[in-house]
């Protein structure tokens, strides 16, 4: 099997890179990975008019997007690893989900309204590093908003199950060791079902 692992961090020595390299170095043969790095790869996030003409069905996905479908059908896990900025994903990471996850190939809007779902095969594992603590998610409601505008609002959506929803938050451990343990417990379990 075969993991996408996408990172949205200009640091290559930033922490999220580091969980990065914790989960990939828990992926083992026959299994195997590939890692996006949206900003070191230079992905454009803007959502401009090719995009929009496709959504229309005006147009064929324009190559860049059509390359990171491409890496997504190969993949059977997407693992997610970014910084959390004001409560959600960074600019660029959402611009990539606003760009590849398209209308026909990611979801299809039938006639009668019903959504066909179609990234179910797809599993998915979400990391974000929080600079604030537990307590600030949980007082805020951040935390359940954030579940629900990305586990739910975007992989129910197309129905792609959620498998880890990790909030790696930096100020709740002793050290960051214990939270290098927990990308490499996900790296463990990505293919375990």
């Amino acid at each position: 099997m075969h993991a996408l692992v996408v990172v949205a961090h200009p640091d290559q020595d930033s922490f999220t890179h580091a969980v990065a390299r914790a989960v990939t170095g828990e992926i083992h043969s026959p299994h195997s990975f590939e890692i996006a790095d949206l900003i070191a790869e230079g992905f454009d996030p803007r959502y401009a008019a090719a995009d929009l003409a496709l959504f229309r069905n005006q147009a064929e996905p324009p190559a860049d997007v059509l390359t990171e479908q491409q890496r997504l059908d190969a993949a059977d896990a997407l693992v997610l690893v970014y910084p959390v900025y004001w409560w959600s994903f960074p600019g660029v990471l959402k611009g990539w989900i606003d760009r590849v996850f398209t209308h026909g190939w990611a979801y299809e809007e039938r006639p009668d309204g019903k959504i066909d779902k179609k990234m179910g095969r797809l599993r998915v594992h979400l990391l974000g590093i929080g600079g604030a603590n537990l307590r600030t998610y949980a007082r805020r409601g951040y935390y359940a908003a954030m579940r629900a505008q990305i586990d739910e609002g975007i992989f129910d959506y197309i129905g792609a199950p959620v498998k880890t929803s990790e909030l790696i938050l930096l100020p709740d451990a002793d050290s960051t060791e214990t939270h290098l343990e927990t990308a490499r417990q996900t790296g463990r379990r990505l293919f375990a079902d």
